[in-house]
Protein backbone atom coordinates (compact mmCIF):
# COMPACT_ATOMS: atom_id res chain seq x y z
CA UNK A 1 0.00 0.00 0.00
CA UNK A 2 1.27 3.26 -0.72
CA UNK A 3 2.50 5.50 1.63
CA UNK A 4 1.67 9.31 1.99
CA UNK A 5 4.63 12.10 1.98
CA UNK A 6 3.69 14.10 5.13
CA UNK A 7 5.82 16.59 6.77
CA UNK A 8 5.20 16.65 10.60
CA UNK A 9 5.61 14.12 13.29
CA UNK A 10 3.15 11.11 12.61
CA UNK A 11 1.20 12.27 15.41
CA UNK A 12 -0.98 15.55 13.84
CA UNK A 13 -2.05 12.30 11.64
CA UNK A 14 -2.85 9.54 13.50
CA UNK A 15 -6.74 9.56 13.19
CA UNK A 16 -7.30 7.54 16.47
CA UNK A 17 -5.78 9.89 18.82
CA UNK A 18 -8.43 11.81 20.63
CA UNK A 19 -8.21 15.45 19.16
CA UNK A 20 -9.42 16.19 23.55
CA UNK A 21 -11.12 19.78 22.03
CA UNK A 22 -13.72 21.56 23.94
CA UNK A 23 -16.11 21.08 20.84
CA UNK A 24 -15.90 17.29 21.27
CA UNK A 25 -16.64 17.36 24.73
CA UNK A 26 -19.89 19.61 24.19
CA UNK A 27 -20.87 17.91 20.76
CA UNK A 28 -19.85 14.55 20.64
CA UNK A 29 -20.33 12.39 17.26
CA UNK A 30 -23.82 11.36 16.76
CA UNK A 31 -23.01 8.84 13.92
CA UNK A 32 -20.18 7.04 12.58
CA UNK A 33 -19.59 6.88 8.95
CA UNK A 34 -18.84 3.12 7.32
CA UNK A 35 -15.10 2.05 6.19
CA UNK A 36 -15.54 1.38 2.31
CA UNK A 37 -15.06 -2.15 1.76
CA UNK A 38 -15.91 -2.64 -1.94
CA UNK A 39 -15.20 -0.73 -4.99
CA UNK A 40 -17.66 1.84 -6.53
CA UNK A 41 -18.27 4.28 -9.69
CA UNK A 42 -19.62 7.47 -8.80
CA UNK A 43 -19.47 10.64 -11.08
CA UNK A 44 -17.64 12.47 -8.19
CA UNK A 45 -15.22 11.77 -5.65
CA UNK A 46 -15.01 13.99 -3.07
CA UNK A 47 -11.80 13.56 -0.52
CA UNK A 48 -12.00 15.33 2.62
CA UNK A 49 -15.13 15.38 4.96
CA UNK A 50 -14.54 18.79 6.25
CA UNK A 51 -16.28 22.12 5.62
CA UNK A 52 -14.32 22.20 1.50
CA UNK A 53 -15.28 18.53 1.14
CA UNK A 54 -18.90 18.47 2.53
CA UNK A 55 -19.69 22.07 1.23
CA UNK A 56 -18.78 21.19 -2.60
CA UNK A 57 -20.61 17.76 -2.11
CA UNK A 58 -23.61 18.84 -0.64
CA UNK A 59 -23.98 22.10 -3.73
CA UNK A 60 -23.24 19.36 -6.08
CA UNK A 61 -26.15 17.63 -4.73
CA UNK A 62 -29.03 20.12 -4.37
CA UNK A 63 -27.70 22.26 -7.29
CA UNK A 64 -26.38 20.55 -9.87
CA UNK A 65 -27.99 16.73 -9.18
CA UNK A 66 -24.53 14.62 -8.74
CA UNK A 67 -24.40 11.88 -6.68
CA UNK A 68 -20.82 12.52 -4.86
CA UNK A 69 -19.12 10.00 -2.85
CA UNK A 70 -17.24 11.45 0.08
CA UNK A 71 -14.20 9.65 1.44
CA UNK A 72 -12.16 10.51 4.34
CA UNK A 73 -9.06 9.09 6.61
CA UNK A 74 -10.68 9.46 9.73
CA UNK A 75 -14.69 10.68 10.52
CA UNK A 76 -16.34 13.88 9.66
CA UNK A 77 -15.08 17.25 11.21
CA UNK A 78 -11.85 14.95 12.55
CA UNK A 79 -9.51 17.40 11.52
CA UNK A 80 -9.36 21.21 11.01
CA UNK A 81 -13.29 21.85 10.56
CA UNK A 82 -13.90 20.28 13.54
CA UNK A 83 -11.22 21.44 16.10
CA UNK A 84 -11.16 25.55 15.05
CA UNK A 85 -11.93 28.61 16.74
CA UNK A 86 -15.16 28.67 15.11
CA UNK A 87 -15.01 32.33 13.77
CA UNK A 88 -17.06 33.06 10.58
CA UNK A 89 -15.13 36.06 9.52
CA UNK A 90 -13.30 37.82 6.91
CA UNK A 91 -9.87 36.63 6.36
CA UNK A 92 -8.70 32.98 4.38
CA UNK A 93 -5.07 35.25 3.21
CA UNK A 94 -2.02 36.61 4.84
CA UNK A 95 -1.00 38.91 2.10
CA UNK A 96 -1.08 42.58 2.57
CA UNK A 97 -3.23 45.20 0.94
CA UNK A 98 0.30 46.86 -0.82
CA UNK A 99 1.29 43.56 -2.06
CA UNK A 100 -1.72 42.20 -3.16
CA UNK A 101 -2.73 45.58 -5.17
CA UNK A 102 0.87 45.46 -6.41
CA UNK A 103 0.42 42.19 -7.93
CA UNK A 104 -2.93 41.94 -9.14
CA UNK A 105 -4.05 45.88 -8.96
CA UNK A 106 -6.58 47.60 -6.75
CA UNK A 107 -9.70 46.38 -8.95
CA UNK A 108 -9.07 42.78 -7.96
CA UNK A 109 -8.09 44.00 -4.60
CA UNK A 110 -11.99 45.09 -4.15
CA UNK A 111 -13.02 41.80 -5.23
CA UNK A 112 -11.03 40.24 -2.99
CA UNK A 113 -12.73 41.79 -0.27
CA UNK A 114 -16.01 41.18 -1.55
CA UNK A 115 -15.23 37.57 -1.79
CA UNK A 116 -13.95 37.50 1.64
CA UNK A 117 -17.65 38.67 2.91
CA UNK A 118 -19.13 36.72 0.59
CA UNK A 119 -17.63 33.80 2.42
CA UNK A 120 -19.42 34.85 5.63
CA UNK A 121 -22.84 35.44 3.73
CA UNK A 122 -22.57 31.44 2.33
CA UNK A 123 -22.13 30.16 5.94
CA UNK A 124 -25.11 32.19 6.90
CA UNK A 125 -27.43 30.87 3.86
CA UNK A 126 -26.42 27.74 4.31
CA UNK A 127 -26.82 27.53 8.29
CA UNK A 128 -30.49 29.27 7.46
CA UNK A 129 -31.37 26.93 4.65
CA UNK A 130 -30.78 24.11 6.54
CA UNK A 131 -32.06 25.19 9.57
CA UNK A 132 -28.99 24.31 11.85
CA UNK A 133 -28.65 24.80 15.39
CA UNK A 134 -24.82 26.01 15.56
CA UNK A 135 -24.72 28.12 18.79
CA UNK A 136 -24.27 31.30 16.85
CA UNK A 137 -23.33 34.15 18.74
CA UNK A 138 -23.60 38.37 17.80
CA UNK A 139 -22.34 39.46 14.66
CA UNK A 140 -19.46 41.05 14.11
CA UNK A 141 -15.46 41.07 15.07
CA UNK A 142 -12.89 42.77 17.23
CA UNK A 143 -9.54 43.87 16.12
CA UNK A 144 -7.69 44.69 19.24
CA UNK A 145 -4.42 46.92 18.92
CA UNK A 146 -0.99 45.84 20.62
CA UNK A 147 0.91 48.53 19.77
CA UNK A 148 -0.35 52.32 19.62
CA UNK A 149 1.05 52.84 16.20
CA UNK A 150 -1.41 49.82 15.18
CA UNK A 151 -4.75 51.76 16.83
CA UNK A 152 -3.57 54.75 15.02
CA UNK A 153 -3.92 53.40 11.36
CA UNK A 154 -7.36 51.93 12.60
CA UNK A 155 -9.32 55.14 11.09
CA UNK A 156 -7.50 54.70 8.09
CA UNK A 157 -8.41 50.79 7.93
CA UNK A 158 -12.27 51.49 8.69
CA UNK A 159 -12.12 53.91 5.69
CA UNK A 160 -10.87 51.05 4.19
CA UNK A 161 -13.45 48.78 4.56
CA UNK A 162 -16.06 50.85 3.88
CA UNK A 163 -14.40 51.63 0.19
CA UNK A 164 -13.64 47.80 -0.56
CA UNK A 165 -16.77 45.94 0.73
CA UNK A 166 -19.25 48.45 2.96
CA UNK A 167 -18.42 47.19 5.59
CA UNK A 168 -19.76 49.30 8.85
CA UNK A 169 -16.75 49.96 11.77
CA UNK A 170 -16.48 51.71 15.02
CA UNK A 171 -13.19 52.51 16.80
CA UNK A 172 -12.85 52.23 20.94
CA UNK A 173 -10.39 54.33 22.34
CA UNK A 174 -7.91 52.91 24.60
CA UNK A 175 -9.30 54.46 27.60
CA UNK A 176 -12.69 53.00 27.07
CA UNK A 177 -12.24 49.65 26.24
CA UNK A 178 -13.57 48.77 29.73
CA UNK A 179 -16.51 50.32 28.86
CA UNK A 180 -17.40 48.20 26.45
CA UNK A 181 -16.32 45.26 28.01
CA UNK A 182 -13.36 44.45 25.71
CA UNK A 183 -10.67 45.18 28.45
CA UNK A 184 -7.13 43.35 27.95
CA UNK A 185 -3.51 44.05 29.56
CA UNK A 186 -1.24 46.05 27.01
CA UNK A 187 -4.46 46.85 23.96
CA UNK A 188 -4.07 50.42 22.58
CA UNK A 189 -7.53 50.63 21.78
CA UNK A 190 -9.81 48.23 19.16
CA UNK A 191 -12.08 48.48 16.27
CA UNK A 192 -15.26 46.90 15.67
CA UNK A 193 -16.65 45.87 12.54
CA UNK A 194 -19.88 44.66 11.60
CA UNK A 195 -19.17 40.99 9.42
CA UNK A 196 -19.38 37.63 10.54
CA UNK A 197 -20.22 35.49 13.68
CA UNK A 198 -19.13 32.96 15.79
CA UNK A 199 -20.37 28.96 15.78
CA UNK A 200 -20.08 25.77 17.49
CA UNK A 201 -17.70 24.54 14.05
CA UNK A 202 -18.78 20.56 15.06
CA UNK A 203 -22.51 21.95 15.27
CA UNK A 204 -21.75 23.11 11.41
CA UNK A 205 -19.71 20.21 10.30
CA UNK A 206 -21.68 17.75 11.49
CA UNK A 207 -24.53 19.57 9.88
CA UNK A 208 -23.15 19.91 6.84
CA UNK A 209 -22.78 16.10 6.92
CA UNK A 210 -26.58 15.02 7.80
CA UNK A 211 -27.48 17.53 5.02
CA UNK A 212 -25.66 15.46 2.41
CA UNK A 213 -26.39 11.86 3.80
CA UNK A 214 -30.44 13.49 3.49
CA UNK A 215 -29.67 14.60 0.04
CA UNK A 216 -28.62 10.94 -1.58
CA UNK A 217 -24.39 11.91 -0.71
CA UNK A 218 -22.81 8.88 0.80
CA UNK A 219 -20.16 9.72 2.95
CA UNK A 220 -17.39 6.92 4.12
CA UNK A 221 -14.80 7.64 6.90
CA UNK A 222 -11.49 5.93 8.47
CA UNK A 223 -11.25 5.09 4.68
CA UNK A 224 -7.89 6.68 3.65
CA UNK A 225 -7.09 7.59 -0.27
CA UNK A 226 -3.48 6.31 -0.95
CA UNK A 227 -3.24 6.65 -4.49
CA UNK A 228 -5.01 8.56 -7.19
CA UNK A 229 -4.17 7.46 -11.19
CA UNK A 230 -6.14 9.21 -14.38
CA UNK A 231 -7.43 6.06 -16.28
CA UNK A 232 -7.30 5.94 -19.89
CA UNK A 233 -10.74 6.86 -20.35
CA UNK A 234 -9.88 9.89 -18.04
CA UNK A 235 -11.02 8.90 -14.98
CA UNK A 236 -9.93 8.61 -11.56
CA UNK A 237 -9.10 5.61 -9.66
CA UNK A 238 -9.06 6.21 -6.18
CA UNK A 239 -7.20 3.66 -4.04
CA UNK A 240 -8.07 2.70 -0.91
CA UNK A 241 -7.08 -0.21 1.60
CA UNK A 242 -10.49 -2.37 0.64
CA UNK A 243 -11.73 -0.92 -1.69
CA UNK A 244 -11.54 1.20 -5.15
CA UNK A 245 -13.40 4.49 -6.42
CA UNK A 246 -13.64 5.33 -9.78
CA UNK A 247 -15.23 8.73 -10.77
CA UNK A 248 -15.70 11.01 -13.33
CA UNK A 249 -14.36 13.85 -11.44
CA UNK A 250 -12.32 14.98 -8.34
CA UNK A 251 -11.88 16.82 -5.67
CA UNK A 252 -9.72 17.23 -3.20
CA UNK A 253 -10.37 18.67 -0.05
CA UNK A 254 -7.74 18.54 2.32
CA UNK A 255 -6.49 21.63 2.99
CA UNK A 256 -3.36 21.49 5.61
CA UNK A 257 -3.72 17.62 6.03
CA UNK A 258 -3.11 16.71 2.21
CA UNK A 259 -0.16 14.75 1.07
CA UNK A 260 2.69 15.82 -1.33
CA UNK A 261 2.17 12.55 -3.18
CA UNK A 262 -2.12 12.62 -3.37
CA UNK A 263 -1.09 13.38 -6.29
CA UNK A 264 2.09 14.40 -6.92
CA UNK A 265 1.21 18.02 -8.52
CA UNK A 266 0.46 18.72 -4.71
CA UNK A 267 3.77 18.14 -3.51
CA UNK A 268 5.44 21.21 -1.79
CA UNK A 269 2.20 23.71 -2.99
CA UNK A 270 1.06 24.33 0.46
CA UNK A 271 2.50 23.89 4.28
CA UNK A 272 0.72 22.99 6.82
CA UNK A 273 0.93 25.07 9.98
CA UNK A 274 0.36 24.40 13.86
CA UNK A 275 -1.97 26.17 15.54
CA UNK A 276 -2.77 25.86 19.16
CA UNK A 277 -6.04 26.46 21.65
CA UNK A 278 -7.25 26.28 25.20
CA UNK A 279 -10.33 26.65 26.41
CA UNK A 280 -10.80 27.89 30.16
CA UNK A 281 -12.69 26.65 33.14
CA UNK A 282 -15.92 28.77 33.48
CA UNK A 283 -15.64 32.35 34.21
CA UNK A 284 -17.14 33.96 37.35
CA UNK A 285 -20.03 36.93 36.48
CA UNK A 286 -17.14 38.22 39.24
CA UNK A 287 -13.98 37.48 37.41
CA UNK A 288 -15.20 38.78 34.16
CA UNK A 289 -16.20 41.74 35.64
CA UNK A 290 -12.89 42.56 37.26
CA UNK A 291 -11.44 42.21 33.87
CA UNK A 292 -13.56 44.04 32.24
CA UNK A 293 -14.38 41.56 29.37
CA UNK A 294 -18.29 40.92 28.83
CA UNK A 295 -18.37 40.36 24.71
CA UNK A 296 -18.84 37.34 23.18
CA UNK A 297 -17.64 37.95 19.40
CA UNK A 298 -14.59 36.72 17.38
CA UNK A 299 -11.48 38.58 18.48
CA UNK A 300 -8.01 39.35 17.25
CA UNK A 301 -5.12 41.28 18.03
CA UNK A 302 -2.78 42.97 15.71
CA UNK A 303 0.23 40.65 15.87
CA UNK A 304 2.02 38.73 13.20
CA UNK A 305 1.56 36.09 15.21
CA UNK A 306 -1.58 36.28 15.96
CA UNK A 307 -3.47 35.93 19.32
CA UNK A 308 -7.60 34.87 18.91
CA UNK A 309 -9.98 34.65 21.18
CA UNK A 310 -14.12 34.65 22.43
CA UNK A 311 -16.15 33.68 24.90
CA UNK A 312 -17.57 30.70 24.92
CA UNK A 313 -21.76 30.79 25.70
CA UNK A 314 -20.93 28.89 29.07
CA UNK A 315 -18.65 31.66 30.44
CA UNK A 316 -15.63 29.95 29.31
CA UNK A 317 -12.87 31.58 27.58
CA UNK A 318 -11.23 30.16 24.19
CA UNK A 319 -7.77 31.54 23.27
CA UNK A 320 -5.71 30.42 20.13
CA UNK A 321 -2.08 31.37 18.80
CA UNK A 322 1.01 29.63 16.33
CA UNK A 323 4.53 29.05 17.67
CA UNK A 324 5.51 25.50 17.22
CA UNK A 325 7.00 23.77 13.83
CA UNK A 326 5.93 20.21 14.77
CA UNK A 327 3.25 18.13 16.54
CA UNK A 328 5.66 15.33 18.66
CA UNK A 329 5.13 14.41 22.31
CA UNK A 330 7.70 17.36 22.93
CA UNK A 331 5.60 20.05 21.09
CA UNK A 332 2.87 18.83 22.59
CA UNK A 333 4.23 19.05 26.04
CA UNK A 334 5.71 22.53 25.47
CA UNK A 335 3.31 24.20 23.99
CA UNK A 336 -0.10 24.31 26.57
CA UNK A 337 2.46 26.07 28.68
CA UNK A 338 3.76 28.65 25.88
CA UNK A 339 -0.18 29.36 25.51
CA UNK A 340 -1.04 29.72 28.86
CA UNK A 341 1.61 32.30 29.00
CA UNK A 342 0.77 34.43 26.67
CA UNK A 343 -3.18 34.46 28.01
CA UNK A 344 -2.05 35.25 31.52
CA UNK A 345 -0.01 38.45 29.79
CA UNK A 346 -3.37 39.57 28.51
CA UNK A 347 -5.98 37.98 31.14
CA UNK A 348 -4.03 38.70 34.04
CA UNK A 349 -7.44 38.65 36.60
CA UNK A 350 -8.07 35.00 35.00
CA UNK A 351 -4.36 33.98 35.86
CA UNK A 352 -6.15 31.48 38.22
CA UNK A 353 -8.79 30.36 36.31
CA UNK A 354 -8.33 26.65 35.11
CA UNK A 355 -7.76 24.99 31.98
CA UNK A 356 -9.75 22.88 30.96
CA UNK A 357 -8.92 21.79 27.85
CA UNK A 358 -5.91 22.01 24.86
CA UNK A 359 -5.58 20.79 21.54
CA UNK A 360 -3.62 21.51 18.24
CA UNK A 361 -4.60 21.32 14.17
CA UNK A 362 -2.96 21.99 11.05
CA UNK A 363 -3.74 25.26 9.28
CA UNK A 364 -2.87 25.71 5.69
CA UNK A 365 -0.50 28.62 3.97
CA UNK A 366 0.26 28.96 0.57
CA UNK A 367 3.65 30.34 -0.39
CA UNK A 368 1.66 33.78 -1.89
CA UNK A 369 -0.56 34.33 0.94
CA UNK A 370 -3.57 33.56 -0.96
CA UNK A 371 -6.29 31.02 -0.90
CA UNK A 372 -6.30 28.53 -4.12
CA UNK A 373 -9.67 27.38 -5.80
CA UNK A 374 -9.18 25.78 -9.01
CA UNK A 375 -8.08 22.94 -11.05
CA UNK A 376 -5.10 19.80 -10.00
CA UNK A 377 -1.98 20.65 -12.39
CA UNK A 378 -3.72 19.63 -16.13
CA UNK A 379 -6.04 17.18 -14.91
CA UNK A 380 -9.72 17.85 -16.77
CA UNK A 381 -12.11 17.78 -14.54
CA UNK A 382 -10.03 17.29 -11.04
CA UNK A 383 -10.12 20.72 -8.94
CA UNK A 384 -8.58 21.74 -5.16
CA UNK A 385 -9.29 24.40 -2.63
CA UNK A 386 -6.79 25.10 -0.32
CA UNK A 387 -4.55 27.66 2.35
CA UNK A 388 -7.06 29.31 3.94
CA UNK A 389 -4.70 30.28 6.37
CA UNK A 390 -6.66 30.02 9.61
CA UNK A 391 -9.69 31.19 8.16
CA UNK A 392 -11.59 27.51 7.21
CA UNK A 393 -15.00 28.40 8.30
CA UNK A 394 -16.09 31.40 5.72
CA UNK A 395 -13.50 30.41 2.99
CA UNK A 396 -13.54 26.42 2.97
CA UNK A 397 -17.27 26.76 3.00
CA UNK A 398 -17.27 29.63 -0.12
CA UNK A 399 -14.47 27.72 -1.75
CA UNK A 400 -16.34 24.29 -1.35
CA UNK A 401 -19.27 25.83 -3.51
CA UNK A 402 -17.30 27.79 -6.00
CA UNK A 403 -16.04 24.42 -6.97
CA UNK A 404 -19.34 22.72 -7.49
CA UNK A 405 -19.78 25.38 -9.71
CA UNK A 406 -16.04 24.13 -11.58
CA UNK A 407 -17.30 20.81 -11.48
CA UNK A 408 -20.16 20.83 -12.82
CA UNK A 409 -18.83 23.50 -15.76
CA UNK A 410 -21.89 25.87 -14.31
CA UNK A 411 -19.51 28.65 -12.71
CA UNK A 412 -21.75 30.52 -9.83
CA UNK A 413 -21.70 34.48 -10.62
CA UNK A 414 -19.80 34.79 -7.04
CA UNK A 415 -16.88 37.50 -6.55
CA UNK A 416 -14.04 35.04 -7.72
CA UNK A 417 -10.74 37.09 -7.41
CA UNK A 418 -8.09 36.98 -10.11
CA UNK A 419 -5.22 35.86 -7.28
CA UNK A 420 -7.44 32.98 -5.98
CA UNK A 421 -7.58 31.18 -9.66
CA UNK A 422 -3.38 31.23 -9.75
CA UNK A 423 -1.85 28.05 -9.19
CA UNK A 424 0.02 28.15 -6.15
CA UNK A 425 4.24 27.66 -6.50
CA UNK A 426 6.24 25.16 -5.00
CA UNK A 427 8.21 26.14 -1.88
CA UNK A 428 12.17 26.18 -3.10
CA UNK A 429 13.41 22.96 -1.50
CA UNK A 430 10.17 22.19 -0.61
CA UNK A 431 10.80 19.01 1.97
CA UNK A 432 12.76 20.77 3.97
CA UNK A 433 9.62 23.82 4.38
CA UNK A 434 8.55 22.92 7.78
CA UNK A 435 12.41 23.38 8.84
CA UNK A 436 12.03 27.28 7.74
CA UNK A 437 9.27 27.65 9.83
CA UNK A 438 10.93 28.68 13.55
CA UNK A 439 12.93 31.11 11.42
CA UNK A 440 9.62 32.36 10.12
CA UNK A 441 8.22 32.76 13.42
CA UNK A 442 11.06 34.71 15.09
CA UNK A 443 10.70 37.27 12.05
CA UNK A 444 6.94 37.58 12.64
CA UNK A 445 7.92 38.06 16.39
CA UNK A 446 10.94 40.62 15.58
CA UNK A 447 8.09 42.30 13.48
CA UNK A 448 5.66 42.67 16.45
CA UNK A 449 7.45 44.92 18.41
Amino acid sequence: MPQLKRIYHPDAYDTGLTVGSYWEAVTPSLVRDPVLEFDTVCDVAVIGAGFTGLSAALHLVQDFGFAPVVLDSAQVGWGASGRNAGFNCMGGGKISNLAYAKRWGHADLARYYLAQVRATEVVAEVIEALDLDVDEQPRGEWLMAHRAKDFEGFGEDAKHLELMAGIRSKIVSPGSLRDHGINGAGFHGAMWSDVGFCLNPRKYVFGLAEALRRAGGHIFGDTTVTRVDRLPDMRFALQTARGRVIAERLVLAGNGYNSDNLPSWMAGRYTPVVSHIMVTDPIGDNMLEAQGWRVNQMTCDTRKMLHYFRLLPDQRMLFGMRGTSNLGPRDQCRMPKAVRLDFDSIFPEWCKVGTAYHWSGLICVARNLVPYVGPIGDWKGAFTAMAFHGNGVSMASYSGKLLAGMVAGKPYKEPLPDAIKVKPRRYPVARLRRWGLPAAFQWYGWKDW
